[in-house]
């Protein structure tokens, strides 16, 4: 019965912490994924919209300056005029060029005449452009533009200073009646417009970078380590479609294992894609964090709990132990458990040949007891003569309460001399013993049967004989020992 317990107990503890745990982990699961949710949702419905927002509107006072420099140009009467004059007097032109790089703190200024082909610089006229050159085939290809397209925006080397990258703005110039008559317009450095992608980096704490309609990445700065196009990004190949052919897209994609939002919008003024993105965000390492430490916390809770739930139950269950294997009464043994030691005693006699004895004992008169006194004086009587008998035993020796107001004391490894002797003391001790009850003192003596187990035996035969035993000492006038050989 105790294995069974025992073996009850630890199924229990098992599924009660794979309840509890199970229970933790998909409650912080959940926690957790409504958290990163709702902050994944914050930052690409919210914040990184509003950040390239911010940035575009940037964008539109530090990079379309250029553009807007060479709309006035290709507007301006005296270009056309002094055009239209067939180029009279190039140093008009060129010291037009030079005060208008001056004015606005550019690189270069250019026009390039369609009639003469010669390309008009602030520091002089530079060449003349060929068809045949693929340095000019920007050109061709401004003058070639759809009526509806004024201007394009380039990255190129300077003609001036073929060390230098310059972000052209190359502008269609027509006369008064609408004919095209060449091309002008301004540059600014790569470096400066590096300069002002860094300074969003820093001040929005995010990635930037342009992408034309192609997408080729147009302008990035110094520590963009990305592919030179979207259809070879990791992870951003299979938006690439999506991002180009959409004015704005927000979507998040995983690189080098880590989350990625990003926001795309096109600047038409540019006709370029401004990208900004922003890795996993730190809010979402401080809520990952805080679900592992909350399933942390949660494993001591469960483990406090298990704790508490063993000794609890450990309690409870030395106390049914103990409400199974007792009498209610007196604390000794019941015969239900009596007979798994009757048995294990009885087999260990027979492999190891060793001695095994029984006492029966009775209570003498205990019905008068009862009669004249009470059940709860004859309960205490039983209760006395129980306590005075585990007093004669060994730590082995176990002693049953075999009927009403009958004990049998199971002996191992004494021989029918020694169970006498201690029957005997047994007897001797009860009969010493005097219950006050008012005013009255109770006399108790006990009879008892002594046997000796025989090899081969029985169990059944073992009984009866020290029951006849008993019965012989009543009969012989109680308050005595008898033994059975």
């Amino acid at each position: 019965m105790g294995k069974a317990v025992w073996s009850d107990k630890k199924r229990f503890i098992w599924i009660l912490s794979v309840l509890l745990l199970t229970a933790f982990i998909f409650t912080s699961g959940i926690s957790y994924k409504v958290a990163h949710d709702s902050l994944s949702e914050q930052i690409s419905e919210n914040t990184l919209p509003l950040t390239s927002d911010n940035i575009y509107s940037e964008i539109q006072q530090d990079l379309l300056q250029p553009i807007f420099i060479s709309s006035l140009m290709a507007q301006d009467t005296f270009v056309r005029d002094w055009t239209i004059n067939d180029e009279e007097d190039p140093q008009q032109l060129i010291r037009y060029l030079r005060e208008i790089q001056n004015k606005y703190d550019t690189v270069t200024s250019f026009f390039v005449s369609e009639k003469s082909r010669k390309y008009y610089h602030s520091t002089g006229v530079l060449k003349k452009i060929e068809d045949t050159a693929p340095n000019d085939a920007w050109y061709f290809r401004v003058r070639s533009l759809p009526t509806s397209e004024s201007y394009e925006v380039n990255i190129d080397l300077d003609t001036a200073n073929r060390t230098r990258t310059v972000v052209y703005v190359n502008y269609k110039v027509h006369d008064f009646e609408g004919n095209f008559i060449g091309v002008t317009g301004v540059g600014l450095a790569v470096e400066r417009v590096q300069k002002l992608i860094k300074l969003y980096q820093q001040r929005y704490n995010r990635r930037v970078y342009f992408v034309d309609t192609e997408g080729h990445v147009t302008l990035h700065g110094e520590q963009y380590s990305g592919s030179q196009t979207l259809q070879n990004s990791p992870g951003l190949e299979k938006y690439a479609t999506r991002i180009l052919t959409s004015p704005s897209a927000s979507f998040s994609y995983v690189r080098d294992n880590k989350t990625v939002y990003l926001n795309s919008r096109m600047v038409s003024d540019f006709k370029w894609y401004l990208m900004v993105e922003q890795e996993e965000a730190e809010g979402e390492k401080k809520i990952l964090n805080t679900f592992w430490v909350n399933i942390v916390l949660g494993l001591m809770v469960i483990v406090v709990i298990l704790v508490i739930a063993n000794l609890t139950l450990g309690r409870y269950q030395r106390k049914l132990e103990v409400m199974a294997s007792t009498d209610k009464l007196t604390g000794a043994t019941n015969r239900q458990m009596f007979e798994e030691y009757f048995s294990h005693s009885l087999q260990n006699a027979e492999i190891s040949a060793t001695p095994v004895s029984v006492i029966l004992l009775d209570i003498d008169y205990f019905k008068s007891v009862n009669d004249n006194f009470g059940h709860s004086i004859g309960d205490l009587v039983i209760k006395t003569v129980a306590n005075i008998i585990r007093r004669q035993l060994r730590s082995e020796d176990i002693v049953c309460r075999w009927g009403g107001e009958e004990f049998l004391l199971l002996l191992p490894n004494i021989d029918l001399s020694h169970a006498a002797d201690m029957a005997e003391r047994i007897r001797e001790s009860i009969a010493e013993r005097k219950i006050s009850v008012n005013e009255h003192e109770i006399g108790i003596t006990v009879s008892s049967g002594v046997a000796q187990y025989k090899l081969g035996e029985p169990r059944a035969d073992l009984i009866n004989r020290v029951d006849v035993a008993l019965y012989q000492a009543k009969d012989r006038g109680r308050d005595q020992v008898v033994l059975s050989h």
